[in-house]
């Protein structure tokens, strides 16, 4: 996946179709379009703003064409970033057909959406989705009678089972091979919202019927999971797989496969083949020496941080798909709302452990910019994104499991009272949480490896090579000396104050790079308990990396930015000082 903050215009098929998939959020859209497109896709923020489309190309029946993922909207209304987005995509980026995604258990407030866009100079065709849950829930729509009332071509699917797709794409290019069977493409009349409204419950009663069928036990699941009395005890399970999965997994990739090839394979291969061309020196070190760009340039991001991440993003992409977050969010609205945030904000905050820019992006669907503001402080204050996390089991997870699950006991702390400091000095109140709770359901295993393929592509990407650039100058720092001139007015606030050795420096000059820069140094150094917990504290709580700095710039203006950044320096040595004489003192009292 190409860099999701860099700003591009969409271009054109060079040949083929060019289909815009629209639809509400969770209809089943992204799982439609990872079925008609490979892995090969690019996600992308449209020209200007930082909302994200996803482009694909597809290749059905030997014909070419290019799908475009429009972000999800209940409306054309420009009320909303994605909104406007929306309509300028279909304003103005050329398509040949409109796929519009429907989710048949909800066939009343996904035909408003239907109705807006007919109003565009362009064919469409409706795909009608979750076929197989409104069946399972008695909702029986007469889809020949839909096609009269929308006046185009509509295909029953179940995209999670790939029914229906081949039809959707044979109308597609069926569409646009021939001109004169094309859908009407004349320009809809604009009609009030009143009359829309009424025209949708004409529809609904006309090609719908419901009738009464006893829950599944998916169905009384994703209910149950809304109630405290059963949901707390299944979030904690959900906790707790999630975090075995992620730590058991790693590092068992980690410990069983990918050490061993580094240290046997790798590192005695490159270290010999520099032999060749360098003799020992400033150059030789610089590439494979403590710091050698060559071994902790592939060791950290790839041998300690990758097997984390994704583990990681196994999990969250299950929880994501399953249509638990959405539950977790309304299980916590009462929590949340006493820091200022609805329980939709969840979602976001959860995001942040992936990672803290789509997190702080996301809050754009927050109702308050108040809202906006705590979630972004929260997130970039206390949540440590996926490669941070996988820096803190590295370093910990091997050393203590009570010294890991107390870094993210400081988290969640964090969270709570940086909640709430910043909810008592902003002004303004929490509105009411509107979340939609979809259906919840057995994720579909390709659509699921896709997003994690891209996800674990993303990191590589715009993870590692940031992280082997903070190595790079790590190795010229440690080899040149250069450290010990920042020591020398920092040591007091190091060692004195921190209880850490002057070499920790380094981390926390590199930690303005990425986070998980200010952790894996610790690594390399032969700490004390003590000084563990300390160093990981201190990470967890440092500058937000230069990447999350400047969207907290361009989402809030500098002021806030520079606030926020401000203020999780300030947090970092507070707490890390106050833990390390804390525990000294109590040390020695007993």
């Amino acid at each position: 996946m190409q860099s999701c903050h860099k700003e591009v215009k969409i271009e054109d098929s060079p040949e083929g179709i060019k289909i815009l998939l629209v639809g509400n959020p969770n209809v089943g859209k992204s799982v439609v379009f990872s079925k008609l497109t490979g892995l090969n896709v690019i996600a992308s923020n449209y020209a200007g703003t930082t909302v994200s489309y996803t482009k694909g190309h597809i290749n059905f029946n030997r014909k070419k064409g290019t799908i475009i993922d429009v972000p999800g909207v209940y409306a054309l209304e420009t009320t909303s970033p994605a909104e406007e987005v929306a309509i300028k995509m279909l304003d103005e980026e050329n398509a040949d057909v409109i796929i519009c995604v429907l989710d048949a258990t909800n066939l009343e407030r996904n035909l408003n959406f239907a109705l807006q866009i007919q109003k565009y100079n362009i064919p469409i065709v409706f795909a009608l989705n979750l076929a197989d849950v409104a069946k399972q829930q008695g909702i029986t729509i007469d889809v020949s009678k839909l096609e009269e009332e929308l006046q185009a071509p509509v295909i029953e699917t179940v995209a999670i089972r790939n029914i229906g797709l081949k039809q959707l794409l044979n109308k597609a290019y069926d569409i646009f091979e021939n001109p004169k069977g094309k859908a009407s493409t004349d320009k809809k009349r604009t009609i009030s919202e009143d009359d829309r409204w009424k025209k949708i419950g004409e529809i609904s009663k006309r090609v719908q019927k419901l009738e009464h069928r006893h829950p599944t036990f998916m169905e009384k699941l994703g209910d149950a999971m809304l109630k405290p009395l059963i949901g707390i005890p299944i979030a904690f399970l959900v906790a707790i797989i999630m975090i075995a999965v992620v730590v058991g997994g790693g590092k068992g990739i980690r410990a069983g496969l990918l050490l061993p090839l580094l240290n046997n394979y790798y590192v005695p291969f490159i270290t010999s083949l520099v032999s060749m061309f360098v003799t020992e020196g400033l150059i030789y070190n610089i590439l494979v020496g403590d710091f050698g760009v060559l071994i902790l340039g592939i060791e950290w991001p790839f041998a300690l941080v990758l097997p984390y991440v994704f583990f990681f993003y196994i999990a969250l992409s299950f929880l994501e798909d399953s249509g638990y977050l959405p539950r977790f969010g309304v299980l916590i609205d009462t929590v949340l709302r006493k820091i200022g945030m609805q329980g939709g904000s969840a979602i976001p905050i959860m995001m942040g452990y992936g990672c803290a820019i789509p997190a702080i992006l996301g809050t754009r669907a927050a109702t308050t910019k108040k809202e906006r503001i705590i979630v972004a402080t929260v997130v970039s204050v206390a949540v440590p994104c996926t490669a941070q996390t996988g820096a803190f089991i590295a370093l910990l997870g091997a050393h203590s499991a009570w010294m890991l699950a107390t870094v993210f006991l400081f988290s969640f702390v964090g969270i709570l009272l940086s909640g709430l400091f910043v909810n008592k000095i902003l002004p303004g109140e929490v509105e009411p949480m509107l979340l939609e709770i979809p259906n919840l359901l057995v994720p579909d295993a390709k659509t699921l490896f896709k997003k994690i393929m891209m996800r674990t592509r993303s990191y590589i990407l715009e993870g590692a090579t940031p992280m082997i650039l903070g190595v790079l100058f790590a190795s010229l720092v440690v080899e040149t000396n250069a450290l010990k001139y920042v020591a020398v007015y920092i040591e007091p606030l190091i060692v004195d104050w921190l209880g850490l050795p002057r070499e920790a420096t380094i981390g926390l000059v590199l930690g303005v790079i990425r986070r998980e820069l200010a952790v894996l140094p610790l690594i390399e150094m032969n700490l004390t308990s003590l000084q563990l917990l300390v160093g990981s504290v201190v990470a967890l709580f440092y500058l937000p990396c230069l990447a999350v700095m400047g969207v907290l710039i361009r989402e809030f203006r500098l002021k806030v930015a520079l606030l926020i950044g401000g203020s999780t320096f300030v947090i970092a040595f507070v707490v890390g000082g106050l833990l390390n004489h804390t525990v000294r003192i109590v040390s020695g009292i007993f």
